[in-house]
C-alpha cells in the first residue's frame, strides 16, 4: 500500500467508529451513502487484514452505485447492517 500525503506532507488515514475482535463499524445517519474515502480506506483495510468492515445505517439508507460497485469488489469483507 502507498502511503498517501496531503499537500503539507500529512500521511492520511480513517478510523472506524468502533472496532471489536476482527470487526470494524462504521456509522452513518444519512439518506444517501456514497463510496467517500473513509469508507473505501477503511473497506481496503478491511480485505487487507483480512477483517470485516460493518457500515450501520438506517433502513432506509440508499447506496451510491460508487458504494454498491465497492461492495461488490470488497466480496464479504464489507457489508451493511441495519439499525
Amino acid at each position: 500500500m502507498q502511503t498517501k500525503y496531503t499537500k503539507h506532507q500529512v500521511a492520511r488515514s480513517a478510523k472506524p467508529d468502533g472496532e471489536r475482535f476482527n470487526v470494524m463499524y462504521l456509522i452513518k445517519n444519512v439518506q444517501k451513502l456514497r463510496a467517500t474515502y473513509q469508507i473505501r480506506l477503511l473497506a481496503f483495510r478491511a480485505v487487507d487484514k483480512k477483517m470485516k468492515l460493518v457500515l450501520r445505517v438506517p433502513a432506509s439508507c440508499e447506496f451510491d452505485s460508487s458504494l454498491q460497485d465497492l461492495l461488490g469488489r470488497c466480496g464479504k469483507a464489507v457489508f451493511r447492517e441495519n439499525m
